[in-house]
């Protein structure tokens, strides 16, 4: 298994994996939508950037990394085929997104997520994350937790 960088060739990926796990377990917001079918526009022309999980030369994960100021960049859009999860795909993606949000300067990676998705929580606790108050207007209704790793 690898990480590999964005290609516009991988759009469709980006949207398919995580299209299926906010489908499983939440609804597709409208911020979701665009999100997911503008990932040049809402990604990386803001100078973010969309990380994938290769296995077997097929496109199995994927994470997006977004700034939210100067100092912080957010972490979105982690999702991995549910064929396979397991494999440690999304544990890969994590830390290489981590290890990229450091090297880019940032000083703090940020999460919006729900405490529904256990395994994910657990993921972020185990790379030291705390969880922080959610401020108001948070663009996700299903936001029940913001969490944080200060480098």
């Amino acid at each position: 298994m690898k990480i590999i960088n964005y290609k516009p060739e991988y759009a469709k990926h980006f949207d398919t994996l995580n299209r299926a796990w906010v489908e499983k377990y939440f609804y597709v917001e409208p911020i979701d939508d665009y999100v997911l079918t503008h990932p040049q526009e809402a990604i990386l022309d803001k100078g973010g950037r969309i990380l994938f999980a290769e296995h077997n030369n097929e496109i199995i994960g994927a994470i997006a990394m977004v700034p939210l100021s100067e100092t912080e960049m957010e972490l979105t859009k982690m999702g991995v085929e549910e064929q396979y999860q397991g494999l440690g795909a999304g544990k890969l993606l994590f830390s290489s997104a981590i290890d990229t949000i450091r090297e880019m300067g940032y000083l703090k990676a940020i999460i919006y997520s729900n405490t529904k998705l256990s395994p994910a929580i657990s993921l972020y606790y185990k790379h030291g994350f705390v969880e922080i108050p959610i401020e108001a207007g948070v663009h996700y209704d299903r936001c029940n937790i913001k969490m944080e790793l200060v480098f």
